[in-house]
Order: C-alpha cells, then structure tokens, then sequence
C-alpha cells in the first residue's frame, strides 16, 4: 500500500485526500488550520457567505420598480431595512465551522487520518508533525503532497490591528456595522469586499493604485462594475497608491504617495497573498521556490524534489479553490498510477462575487487585443434580455469569442446576476472544442438570463 502524507487541509489537501484514498492509499493528513483551511475557514466561504447578504440588500435596492413596498412605511423600501452585522458575521462563522465539519466527517468516512500540527519535511520522503503540545510524530512517505496555501500580505507601514485595520481574515470579528470603510486593494479581494460593504450600506472608499478597478479582469467587465460602484455612492479613487495606513483612536487614516489623506473609521488591506512556505523544510528536501517564495510545480503538480507534490495558493499556478482541488486530484492520479491529463488553466472558470459578478473563461479580450490570439468577438448587452428586464437587470453583458476560421468559441465573459452559474455552458463549448453554431442550436429556457448566451452564439452565425 502507498503511503502518501499531505500537508495542509485546504482544498488541494482534502481533495487530494480523498482521491488517494480512493485509490487504496494509506493518507495521512497534516493539519495545523482547522480542515477546509483558509477556504474554507476565512476566505472563500465566509466571504461569499457576508456576500449573500449583500445581495439580498442589493436586490431590496430594486423593489419599488418591482412594486414591493413596506406597509408601515412611505419612503423607499431599501431605507427602512437594516443589517445587524453581528448577526451576519455570528452566521458567517458558524456556516464556515460546519463546512469544515462536514469535510472532516467525510475524510474519516474515507479512512484518511488526520493529525492536527505543522508539518514539515524532513527530506523528500518522510513529514514531521509537531503537535500543538511540542510532540514531534515522524511519518514515512512514498509521495508527499504540500498544500499549505497562502496568507494575506500585509506592509510595514500598513500593519493590521485586528480592530480598525483589518485583513480579508479579521473582518467576521466585526460586532458593528462600519460607519466609513477604506478598502485598499482594487483587485478581486478587494473589489468583492468593497461591494459587499456598499451593499449592506456602508459608505465605502475604493483605493486603487491602477487607472481601474480589477485590472486583471475584462476591460469591459471592469467598467460595468466601476460604473455601478459609482451609482450605488462608491467613491473609488483610481491611481492612488497607498503609503501608509494609521490609527488614531477611532480614526483610521490612509495616506497616499501623492500627499492626499483619505479618514474612516476601518480600513480593509486587500494587498494580495503570500505563500506559506517558510518553515517548512523545502529547500533542504530539494523543493525550488520562485522569487516569490511560491513552489514551482509542473502541470502535473510535481516539485523539482522527487516524490514531493504541491497544490494550491502556495504554487501561486491560479489562486482559486477549483485550481487547487484540481492539482491535488492531478498529483494523486500521477503518483498512483491513475490516467491523468496535466493541469490546462485555459479552461478555467473563474468568477468575482461582486454585485454584479465578473464570470470569465479561456481566450481573453486582452490577449486578442495584444495580438497573442485571433479571435471574432461579439458583445450581447443583458438590458435586451426579458428575464433581466423582469428582475429590473439593467447592467451587464455576455461575451463571446470565437475563431474565425472554425468558429470554435474560445472564451468568454458575464457579467450580471449569479454570472457564476451562467458561465458554465460556455465553459463547456471551450472545454468541449464547440463551436458557436453548436451552443445557439441548444435549447435554453425562455424567459433566461442564459437565453443571452444563445443569442450571442447566434450573432456569430456565419452562411
């Protein structure tokens, strides 16, 4: 039987888990987070947990076009509805917890062992657990897969006090609702907080070091999201670069490099993540590190150590939870003899949860535009689509983009209400090779907000 030892019970550490044990291995898992790891615990699912409030908010924004009114009140609906964000944050807390719970339940369902404690290497082939009392257990391996994910960054002169100034990780600890709150970082971390915060009603100042916000993201995604920002009371400062954040008292003051000062009463730092790989005997067992300190892994999730596999935000390959449960079920499939195809981030699904979401997949607008791509693309706006008038969808599109020559569709963009879901056919035609022709002859329902999907497919029609 093999012995696999993996490190971390994050996405790519229980997936990986699971496969392996699937596969007749004997799994130790090394665990010094809480399973689900940052996932799980502090990122993903909380967050996408506050969002969901957001959303509810978001949509109450809209009930007197709906003609949804409070008997008992002759204003707007949205002004007379509150959120008790200790509530929010209580719920938040608890869901993450019973996520974890369940993942757990299932690993010791699979017969996996779980040890609670840091991990490290010593050597290629065999992990040590320190135990939160000190006590060391040295467990041999036939193949170690780490999975020790990432961290928020954080700056000398940005320092986080788990109070006013805050990481994405402190946030649930919050028993009152913000009365101005800086987000610094106009990334996807950043951007989803900020909306998330403006939907439940806070006054949100956006601080972004770039001309827009989500420079990684569509152009044309990123403009909708700004301009709805914008109308919703946003104040979004493009081309600010942050020098300093400092508290005084209740005061939280931001500074940025060009002497201008911004005051609230927190401060989000949304400045990326750092890769937990330090202390963990990696160079020493022959595990390489980019400059960033992320392990270098192949697309089979291989380190440069033989028989030493990584998954997850510590590779920095794509920093989502799919990408990282899909490195630790590749590295399984390779190390115990399974067919495996390697890792393809050009069929990536990925999405920002902001209101309203960014869902993108395959071939970009901007490698076509730097001419890395060849590519046909057609933009079919959401205000034209019955379904989204019903619900009052006045922003967002769907993006196709295919090949000229095949009309195979090679990527595309939503952006709108539950964009997540709505990318997944068209992530199917990139996976699948199909062509335009191929997703408008589908079926969707009528009245849909996929219904768009079709239609962009159909203004691809060539004779």
């Amino acid at each position: 039987m093999t012995r696999v030892v993996i490190i971390g019970g994050g996405p790519g550490g229980y997936e990986s888990a699971l496969v392996a044990a699937q596969l007749g291995a004997e799994v130790t898992v090394v665990d010094s987070d809480g399973i689900g790891g940052s996932a799980v615990l502090t990122d993903c699912v909380p967050s996408k947990t506050l969002i969901a409030t957001a959303d509810v908010m978001n949509q109450v924004e809209v009930a007197g076009e709906l003609g949804i009114f409070l008997k008992d009140h002759q204003g707007d609906a949205a002004a007379a509805i509150g959120v008790d964000l200790a509530r929010v944050n209580a719920r938040v807390k608890q869901l993450a917890a019973d996520q974890s719970a369940d993942i757990a339940a299932g690993l010791a369902k699979a017969g996996i062992t779980v040890v609670k404690g840091h991990g490290r290497l010593d050597g290629p082939s065999r992990v040590i657990a320190t135990a939160p009392d000190g006590t060391e257990t040295s467990y041999d391996a036939d193949a170690v897969l780490i999975a020790t994910g990432a961290a928020p960054r954080t700056l000398a002169s940005a320092q986080p006090d788990g109070e006013r100034i805050l990481t994405w990780e402190q946030v649930y600890d919050l028993d009152e609702i913000p009365t101005k709150l800086i987000v610094v970082g106009s990334g996807v971390t950043g951007a989803e907080f900020a909306s998330a915060y403006n939907g439940i009603g806070v006054d949100v100042t956006l601080v972004s070091s770039r001309d827009r916000v989500l420079p990684g993201e569509d152009a044309d995604a990123a403009q909708v999201l700004e301009d709805v920002f914008k109308r919703r009371g946003m104040e979004v400062l493009g081309r600010s670069r942050m020098k300093s954040v400092t508290r005084d008292g209740d005061t939280v003051t931001v500074e940025l490099e060009d002497g201008r000062t911004v005051t609230g009463s927190h401060c989000l730092l949304a400045l990326g993540s750092i890769p937990n790989t330090r202390d963990l005997g990696l160079t020493e067992a022959g595990v390489e590190l980019d400059e960033g300190g992320f392990i270098k892994v192949d697309r089979v999730s291989r380190t440069t150590a033989r028989g030493v596999y990584a998954a997850g935000d510590c590779t920095g390959v794509f920093m989502l939870a799919s990408v990282a449960a899909m490195q630790g079920r590749i590295a399984m499939w390779h190390v115990l003899g399974d067919a495996v195809s390697p890792l393809d981030l050009g069929v990536v699904a990925s999405n920002v949860f902001t209101s309203p979401e960014i869902a993108t997949v395959g071939v970009s607008q901007q490698t076509v535009d730097d001419g890395k791509a060849y590519a046909e693309v057609v933009l079919q706006p959401l205000a034209s689509n019955s379904r989204a008038k019903m619900q009052e969808v006045k922003e967002g599109f769907v993006k196709l983009l295919i090949s000229p020559g095949s009309g195979r569709v090679l990527g595309g963009v939503v952006v709108g209400p539950h964009a997540s879901e709505l990318i997944h056919p068209i992530a199917v035609a990139v996976t699948e090779r199909i062509t335009a022709d191929q997703l408008a002859h589908v079926f969707t329902v009528y009245p849909s907000l996929s219904g768009s999907v079709a239609e962009a497919a159909r203004r691809l029609h060539r004779a």
